[in-house]
């Protein structure tokens, strides 16, 4: 008996060491993409948990950190469309959620930025012209974004098109 308990145990050790090196991984590929470190950890963590749900408690113990820096980086995370917060059912405790389609969601916040982007490069092109270097410059960045614009269009539809095959959604 003692011996599956450490099996199980040994078992348990192993996959939890294995989730850990997934979540370090992750945050650390999506720190050098320009996410700050904590939301990186909490995000693969999340990303990585069974139900894509964790509360706070199980995610300072988990990554060995506060609850403080655990709030902090879900609070950008949700600022970001990354994740959602949800109250557990008869308790005032908060889980933290990623869904299927936080990329997807993420994009499409975006595309906000895009046009007040283009909006500014607009303005930026009329003030300097397009006979002077920073005028080209700005209006060769304007000309980015809105194919940028466009081809995120198209392809979030293409990807929906391959979700709905895919998954069912």
């Amino acid at each position: 008996m003692n011996e599956q308990r450490t099996d199980n145990r040994t078992h348990g050790d192993d996959e939890a060491a294995a989730v850990s090196r997934f979540v370090e991984r992750f945050a650390a590929q999506l720190v050098q993409a320009g996410m700050t470190r904590m939301p990186a950890r909490v995000f693969a963590a999340l990303l990585s948990s069974e139900q894509g749900a964790l509360t706070s408690a199980e995610l300072s113990g988990q990554l060995k950190v506060s609850p403080a820096a655990v709030s902090g980086a879900v609070r950008y995370l949700a600022q970001v469309n990354l994740v959602s917060r949800e109250r557990e059912p008869g308790s005032r405790r908060e889980r933290y959620r990623v869904q299927g389609d936080q990329w997807h969601n993420a994009l499409l916040e975006r595309d906000a930025f895009l046009r007040n982007w283009q909006i500014t490069m607009r303005e930026g092109v009329e003030q300097f012209g397009l006979d002077t270097p920073q005028g080209r410059r700005i209006n060769e960045t304007l000309e980015f974004f809105l194919f940028l614009e466009k081809e995120l269009g198209s392809l979030m539809q293409r990807w929906a098109a391959h979700r709905a095959e895919h998954f069912g959604g």
